[in-house]
């Protein structure tokens, strides 16, 4: 297990599934079993209902259960990032005034989505929140579902605020990567939204990744990433070919579906999900345990 010798949000942290029954209501004690599991893999902070948690499903009374039930099961005290975000602001700063943050150490608020906002409207978005959050804000670029990329211009304006702490960056363009790691303040937090480019974004200047694989594989995934963070490339480029092998195969189906089947592989939860998504299919649990051997994963 990895001694607490990183600094706050760096490393590794699982961005939880919210486990789920047959009739697609939450599975509390499969929740207290997955934080078990992620922690005692490694891992150094905890992400809850981001898009991985299905945040978009779940209802405002869940989300504080949710929330109260991982903090019950985090027996190593790991720092919380609470999902909060949309594009209605003055709506987001109500929810956010609303909130208890008992226990929360930052917010994880993705960039507004539908709206399409001009680079002027992200910027006025996050610096209100930003403002009204009584706990650090980590932006999220993610520009697959928000339907915009934050350009790093955006993001550098956007970092001198001095409670906006950090991005996790999903664009999979690296150059743009390289960009924000090259001229962003020194205290600012680079984190990796992909799981598989998180050793490159680690070797220009990233602290971690935010991870889908990691609530499976979390002691593997964490020794990749912490290696990666001590600068030994040659022992994370190793292990990084066998989550590159896999992970395609994690989306095929869409997020969190496949690997909430590798978990149900696992014995770890049951693979359902809520609609309009689809529990994953025979045929991809099949590819999936196939891959699992493979590449000698385990749980």
């Amino acid at each position: 297990m990895q001694s607490q010798s990183l600094p706050k949000f760096h490393g590794v942290a699982p961005a939880l599934v919210t486990p789920m029954l047959a009739n697609r209501s939450i599975d509390w004690s499969g929740l207290a079993k997955l934080v078990t599991h992620v922690s005692q893999g490694g891992v150094d902070y905890l992400v809850v209902q981001g898009t991985t948690g299905e945040s978009a499903t779940t209802t405002a009374d869940e989300k504080k259960q949710i929330v109260s039930t991982i903090q019950t099961s985090n027996s190593r005290n790991l720092p919380i990032v609470y999902g909060l975000g949309g594009n209605n602001t003055e709506s987001l700063i109500k929810q956010i005034n609303e909130t208890d943050f008992s226990g929360i150490d930052a917010i994880l608020s993705v960039c507004p989505y539908y709206n399409k906002p001009s680079a002027r409207g992200v910027i006025a978005h996050y610096q209100a929140i930003a403002d009204a959050c009584p706990v650090p804000v980590i932006m999220y670029n993610i520009p697959g579902r928000t339907g915009i990329n934050m350009s790093p211009e955006t993001v550098l304006t956007l970092a001198e605020h001095e409670n906006i702490i950090g991005i996790k960056e999903a664009s999979c363009i690296i150059e743009q990567c390289m960009e924000i790691a090259f001229h962003k303040p020194e205290d600012f937090l680079l984190i990796s939204g992909d799981d598989v480019q998180a050793v490159p974004i680690i070797s220009i200047g990233g602290v971690g990744v935010m991870s889908v694989i990691a609530n499976a594989f979390p002691q593997q995934f964490s020794q990749m990433i912490h290696a990666a963070l001590s600068g030994d490339f040659k022992s994370a480029q190793k292990a990084l070919a066998a989550f590159l092998t896999i992970d395609p195969f994690l989306y095929e189906e869409g997020n969190p579906v496949g690997v909430k089947k590798i978990l149900a592989l696992q014995g770890i939860m049951s693979g359902q999900v809520r609609m309009p998504l689809a529990e994953g299919s025979m045929e991809l649990g099949n590819k999936l345990e196939a891959i699992i051997k493979q590449v000698k994963l385990s749980k």
